[in-house]
C-alpha cells in the first residue's frame, strides 16, 4: 500500500499498473521497470516519466530496491527512448 512517506516495491507496482502497465504479481521492482519498459511507445514513455519525476521529486522515502530499479532501469530506458526518438 502507498504510504505518503515511504515507496515501496508494491508501490512502485501499484502505481504503474495505474498508468496502464501490466505486471505480474509477485514481480520484483527490477523485474516490473524492465517489463515496464519493453516497447515503449509515446504515450508510454510519457505516462512512465510522468510517474518517475512524481516520485523522484515527491517527499516520500524512496527503498533502496525501488530506487535501484528506477535507476537502472526506468531512467536509462527513458533516456533512450528519448535520444532515439530526437535523432529519428
Amino acid at each position: 500500500m502507498m504510504h505518503a512517506d515511504l515507496i515501496d516495491q508494491d508501490d512502485l507496482i501499484g502505481q504503474l499498473r495505474s498508468i496502464g502497465f501490466e505486471t505480474p504479481s509477485g514481480a520484483s521492482a527490477e523485474q516490473a521497470c524492465a517489463q515496464a519498459v519493453c516497447g515503449l511507445t509515446e504515450d508510454r514513455a510519457r505516462a512512465l516519466r510522468q510517474l518517475v519525476e512524481r516520485m523522484l521529486s515527491g517527499s516520500a522515502t524512496i527503498l533502496p530496491a525501488v530506487r535501484q530499479a528506477i535507476d537502472q532501469q526506468l531512467l536509462p530506458a527513458l533516456a533512450t527512448y528519448n535520444k532515439a526518438r530526437t535523432e529519428a
